[in-house]
């Protein structure tokens, strides 16, 4: 599976954006599909999982009642809404790919998209 994350970018706390993550080369259905976020200086931790079917969802702490993560099987992308932003959620932004093991823990993603910048400006 190859996945591009998209949508990152600039805005002031308090504000929203929505990132967006499109996979092709094999069926998307197949897998559930993680958000994970790295901040500077910090390790990647997770921030949300939707199972295949999108009837499951896992969010961190951080991101409960802000973040909304999402699926349209038919168009190959995972979208994770972000609300009420923080600069503490300043990171770069990745989506992975997984078949098995637990949700919350990078070990279990077979398949990672390149990243997208979020920046929260205070």
């Amino acid at each position: 599976v190859q996945l591009q994350a998209f949508g990152g970018g600039v805005v002031q706390a308090g504000g929203s954006l929505r990132l967006s993550c499109v996979a092709s080369g094999r069926t998307f259905e197949n897998y559930g599909m993680g958000w994970f976020r790295q901040a500077p200086g910090k390790e990647r931790e997770f921030v949300a999982h939707i199972s295949w079917g999108g009837g499951s969802t896992l969010y961190a702490d951080s991101g409960k009642g802000r973040f909304t993560i999402s699926r349209d099987n038919a168009k190959n992308t995972v979208y994770l809404q972000m609300n009420s932003l923080k600069p503490e959620d300043t990171a770069v932004y990745y989506c992975a790919a997984r078949q098995g093991g637990r949700p919350d823990l990078e070990d279990s993603y077979d398949y990672w998209g390149q990243g997208t910048l979020v920046t929260v400006s205070s």
